[in-house]
């Protein structure tokens, strides 16, 4: 049966989430599609723990506490979730609306589109090394889920970014050791995580390490260490009982590729006034999409939101003037958000 909406909101990430807080505020109703089996994408994929400094008003928020957050604000809504499944099937009916196919046979026909999928159906990168592949999930690992599991551990951190120096800095007092693997003396992450990062390094409490892994070392069927090689082409071996690899994501558009939008670098490119692509009636919003001055933050994503839920009330009924109103004052949004 095909389930009539007004918005198809593609991801349930953080900007998907508030997306639907915003088109609710202009009462659009939405459903929501996501291929994980929960709402909060990357937040709760893979690093629910880890802390978020720049959310207005909050100081500091868990990644997960976030997408809890987001969530509830959301509730007066009633958003209905179609998780574990992807959109593979998106056509643009002679009226304006589109229909819409899941991987599970879900068929939606809605009147507008957003595509708020943060990199497309994306996959953690793994260590692909000799002997890898016998270990993952049980002692190498590309997302922390309880920091706790890792307490007396020696554990070797792969990556050169914000999470592998995140959980370097978070999880230095709660293993026995941590030794630092990264391909080159250059870090991506924060220059503050880094600083912090090589403190810890001169006093002895992580060890860094320069080079790629070879080989993953095993006995009695036991992670037992890692095989490096370094830009000059020597070779060394670190102790571990575990593993972390923050390696980032491998990007891919999957079906979205083939929707006939305007890409660049395999990002939807979008206009700044309503985030709108190249078809009309869809949006893309978040890390998906691409425009001069683009930033990849979950504050830029919020904006973004805002500003599509005003181009979908355009694109959805084009008589009507846009009007806003503000929810500390306006009795419309009061009621809409169930406020007394």
């Amino acid at each position: 049966m095909t389930i009539k909406t007004d918005a198809l909101i593609i991801g349930a990430g953080p900007c998907g989430l508030f997306q639907v807080f915003e088109l609710g505020l202009l009462d659009i109703s939405a459903h929501i599609v996501d291929s994980l089996k929960q709402p909060g994408g990357q937040c709760s994929e893979l690093y629910p723990d880890k802390p978020i400094y720049d959310i207005p008003a909050l100081p500091e928020v868990g990644a997960q506490e976030l997408i809890d957050r987001l969530q509830q604000q959301i509730k007066p809504f009633d958003p209905q979730f179609h998780l574990g499944q992807q959109v593979n099937r998106l056509e643009r009916t002679d009226e304006g609306r589109f229909n819409v196919t899941t991987s599970k046979g879900t068929e939606f026909d809605a009147g507008a589109v957003i595509i708020a999928a943060g990199l497309g159906a994306f996959m953690p990168r793994q260590l692909k090394a000799p002997g890898a592949s016998d270990f993952y999930d049980s002692s190498i690992h590309t997302k922390v889920i309880r920091p706790d599991d890792f307490a007396g551990q020696h554990l070797a951190i792969l990556g050169g970014g914000d999470s592998a120096l995140d959980w370097t800095l978070a999880l230095h007092e709660k293993a026995a050791s941590i030794q630092l693997v990264h391909r080159r003396p250059d870090y991506r992450a924060q220059p503050a995580s880094v600083n912090k990062m090589k403190a810890l390094t001169s006093s002895g409490k992580i060890t860094e390490h320069q080079g790629n892994v070879t080989q993953v070392l095993s006995e009695s069927g036991k992670l037992t260490g890692l095989e490096l090689i370094d830009r000059e082409g020597q070779r060394s071996r670190i102790e571990c009982q575990q593993v972390l690899v923050f390696w980032g994501l491998s990007p891919n558009l999957g079906p979205i590729a083939d929707w006939g939008l305007q890409l660049e670098k395999r990002a939807i490119e979008v206009d700044t006034e309503k985030f709108q692509t190249s078809v009309p009636g869809i949006f893309a919003i978040g890390d998906i999409n691409t425009y001069p001055g683009k930033k990849k933050l979950i504050l830029s994503g919020f904006h973004e939101a805002a500003l599509a839920a005003f181009g979908v009330q355009q694109y959805l009924h084009p008589e009507q003037k846009v009007r806003l109103q503000y929810t500390t004052t306006s009795p419309l949004m009061h009621q809409r958000l169930g406020v007394d």
